[in-house]
């Protein structure tokens, strides 16, 4: 009988990375979400969820099962990941938080584990670690226990190697890219998977069996059944059955990824996929889904769109109609393309039913193929000799190391890629902006702000014109789950609307962001500084942890679904909290602490009350980014500084905003005197901060269209863009934003009957600032504002 769908176990939020089977009725997965689950068969057709297990706030990437022994009937669950720690839960009905048992040695994620009744990834033995298996040249990314004291370890290295207790006394090489996974074959040996797409079965003499070849892209996971058959599951959406050597059954997911699974002793398949949804796949017709479900599940396989890439060029016209169908399949998972009206739909091949299977409609690709492996990571694009740049374009770090030199976000941004390349190659980081240019030319046509780890993107606060600049760190560019840049409204009049510019009045809101990227580094950097005993007292306390995870829970709730309620507000006490870990934290990472302060002004504006207020909390973070040393100073500023200096000044940005209590206290005069002290001689040095300084002087401009503030704080606003136009800003989108402000505050004066004087030097400089912008810079939106502007002036 073929498989078909039996059970869908829905309760992770986010992708389920891995999964085990060890009983006919119990299953258990692990996910992004933080939590692994226990689910226990409660018809022949259906699952429910036992018990959640979650140990902390950071990502679970592998689970295993332990025999039950006297002080755990049901056995134990397995789990480890980003937090570095094996944590092990007794099973039983309840929900769990605190493990049992918590195992401390791996100094970086814990990817996979293999568990016999007492061995896990590292060896493990009575809870202590016995053997530590050093000898790839690259991240470990499977292990397999096949007795007490023989292991087999895979690497992105490309390498297997088997160990007898901790010796290595074999290596296997024979696959082409990184090795994912590793089964146990009853009576033959083993089996392992690659980025190479290819399934390998071999002796434990190192002969290839043979070689399954059909996957399309990455073979993430394998398993074996008690027959023997191997079950095989990717990147290309399917789980794939083996018998004796060929492809007996492909099972198409309604997913991008399937990155794992699993086999149970009555032969049942178990699936973990990137929608976060586990499945159970039987070939046993009493424990197949209902009618109704089978169909739904059908519908949602055929009605994936699928990118050319993954079926190769596409040619419309020369496509077959429906009528191709009539013919048979030669062998199981082969694809056809059918022309079917302006649709291009992709057709399997079901070789236990003998139909064809649409498996969905073939769409323009988004992003590039197949990922080139360095150094142990995958990358989209690589450059020319004589040196390497990899840079990635959609993805996720495979390997476990994580590179500290950027941060680990769903889309990895060029500077960090950038920076990186530098200094490995030990090069001048004067030569950072070129090899960005470098990396955006090369990856034109790709949405490198797209991708599906990334959680749905927040919806940008206003339509913007086109940006060039890319944010270094945690900016909108990079950081955020969309493709728009955070960049200020788009105020150029169209011929169908528009037949001027002024005023203008929608504020800029740096809130785009990826808040799993930002929670995963301020983590990392809060478990370096409690490792160490010499930094130990700078790690998060207990009640500000509590206020921090609070924070990153609502966060990420509004920026995936800006209209939602949220269940805990944000208020001054979670400011406070943040305000004093910048404090104490080194500079050098303070950055993500800083960006959640960003954030949280987006989102949370009237989380600044008395007595906190805004005077004390943009004090404070002037002080964090150490503002005063760095713009006053004839040194260039630090990598350090440029990063925690951009962060504050959108934050800053931020607290300028629709109804923001500009006349309350003296905040707004205090924030325009500290701005005031950077040197005109040195002004900042990267087009991202004067992009966020240029976005507070217009949101001032903003409030002042419609709240009258006094005089003097207009004139301080006034001066500080004079100050930014001086010097001849090269980029257009700096000035523009600048004059669109400048245009504003003149706009504002004679409507509010608060006239600046016709013979005063500001006016005289202003006119002559505003005239040598138009001159330096051919762009259309510059002479539109310029001709506003000089009919507004006194």
């Amino acid at each position: 009988m073929p498989y078909k769908l039996s059970a869908t176990l829905s309760n992770h939020s986010s992708d389920v990375r891995a999964v085990a089977s060890p009983t006919d009725n119990l299953v258990l997965s692990a996910s992004r979400d933080s939590t692994a689950i226990s689910w226990l068969r409660e018809s022949p057709s259906s699952f429910s969820p036992s018990s959640i297990l979650r140990a902390g706030s950071r990502y679970i990437n592998a689970v295993g099962y332990l025999p039950p022994t006297a002080d755990a009937p049901q056995g134990y669950a397995v789990t480890g990941g980003q937090d570095m720690v094996i944590n092990i839960f007794a099973l039983d009905s309840s929900n769990k938080e605190d493990p049992d048992y918590s195992l401390i040695g791996h100094t970086d994620n814990v990817c996979v584990i293999h568990v016999r009744p007492v061995w896990t990834a590292k060896v493990w033995k009575d809870f202590k670690l016995q053997y530590d298996l050093k000898g790839h040249e690259q991240s470990v990314w499977a292990v397999l226990a096949i007795d007490d004291s023989q292991f087999l370890t895979a690497s992105a290295d490309r390498t297997i190697k088997f160990w007898i207790q901790h010796k290595v006394m074999q290596t296997y090489e024979g696959h082409r890219d990184a090795v994912r996974g590793l089964a146990l074959v009853p009576d033959i040996g083993f089996a392992s998977c690659s980025n190479d797409s290819e399934i390998r079965v071999w002796t434990m003499s190192g002969d290839v069996v043979y070689t399954l070849s059909g996957h399309t892209s990455f073979v993430y996971s394998l398993s074996v059944l008690p027959s023997g058959d191997v079950v095989s599951a990717g990147e290309d959406r399917s789980v794939r059955v083996w018998r004796d050597g060929e492809c007996a059954q492909v099972i198409v997911h309604p997913a991008i990824s399937v990155w794992a699974v699993s086999t149970m002793p009555n032969g049942d398949i178990v699936s973990g996929c990137s929608d976060g949804v586990v499945r159970v796949f039987s070939n046993s017709e009493e424990r197949w889904a209902s009618e109704v479900d089978l169909k739904t599940f059908e519908d949602q396989v055929s009605s994936q769109a699928l990118s050319s890439q993954q079926v190769g060029d596409v040619k419309k016209a020369d496509l077959p109609g429906p009528e191709v169908l009539a013919t048979p399949g030669k062998k199981a998972g082969e694809v056809k393309m059918v022309r079917t009206g302006d649709a291009v739909e992709a057709h399997q091949w079901d070789a236990t039913t003998s139909t064809w299977q649409k498996i969905g409609e073939v769409v323009d690709a988004v992003g590039s193929g197949r990922k080139q492996l360095y150094n142990g990571k995958e990358y989209d694009y690589e450059g020319v000799p004589p040196l390497k740049l990899p840079y990635n374009i959609s993805g996720e770090r495979k390997s476990r190391l994580i590179n500290l030199s950027s941060l680990m976000t769903p889309a990895e941004n060029p500077y960090a890629a950038a920076q990186r390349f530098l200094e490995q190659n030990e090069i001048s980081m004067n030569y950072i902006d070129e090899i960005v240019k470098f990396i955006e030319k090369n990856t034109a046509g790709v949405n490198l702000g797209a991708s599906r780890y990334q959680p749905a993107p927040s919806q940008p606060s206003s339509s913007a014109p086109a940006s060039g600049y890319v944010d270094p760190y945690t900016g909108a560019s990079r950081y955020s789950g969309t493709s728009q840049p955070a960049s200020p409204p788009s105020i150029t009049p169209t011929p169908q609307t528009l037949t001027k510019i002024l005023p203008f009045s929608t504020f800029v809101v740096f809130k785009q962001a990826n808040v799993s990227a930002m929670r995963a580094k301020l983590y990392q950097f809060d478990d370096a500084l409690r490792s160490d005993p010499s930094t130990v007292s700078y790690a998060i306390y207990p009640d500000e942890l509590k206020l921090i995870d609070e924070a990153f829970t609502v966060l990420s709730q509004v920026t995936s679904q800006p209209t939602s309620q949220t269940s805990v507000p944000l208020g001054v006490t979670h400011l406070e909290a943040i305000r004093s870990i910048l404090f104490r934290w080194p500079m050098v990472q303070r950055f993500p602490v800083m960006d959640l302060t960003r954030l949280m002004l987006a989102y949370c504006a009237d989380a600044l009350p008395p007595p906190l207020g805004h005077d004390i909390y943009l004090e404070s973070l002037f002080k964090a980014s150490d503002w005063m040393p760095a713009v006053t100073s004839e040194k260039p500023m630090s990598k350090t500084q440029e990063t925690n200096i951009l962060l504050q000044l959108r934050a800053v940005a931020n607290c300028f905003h629709e109804g923001a209590p500009v006349n309350e206290g003296k905040w707004v005069k205090k924030v325009f005197e500290t701005l005031a002290l950077a040197r005109a001689s040195n002004p900042l040095p990267s087009k991202a901060q004067r992009v966020a300084l240029a976005s507070i002087l217009f949101n001032f401009s903003c409030i002042q269209l419609k709240t009258p503030v006094s005089p003097a704080v207009r004139d301080q606003c006034l001066s500080l863009i004079l100050k930014m136009l001086r010097p001849k800003e090269e980029d257009p989108e700096v000035a523009y934003r600048a004059c669109v402000a400048l245009g504003n505050l003149l706009y504002a004066a004679r409507t509010q009957n608060m006239l600046l004087d016709p013979e005063s030097q500001q006016v005289t400089e202003l006119k002559a600032v505003i005239s040598s912008v138009r001159s330096s810079l051919k762009d259309e939106r510059i002479s539109n504002i310029y001709k506003e502007i000089v009919a507004l002036a006194p």
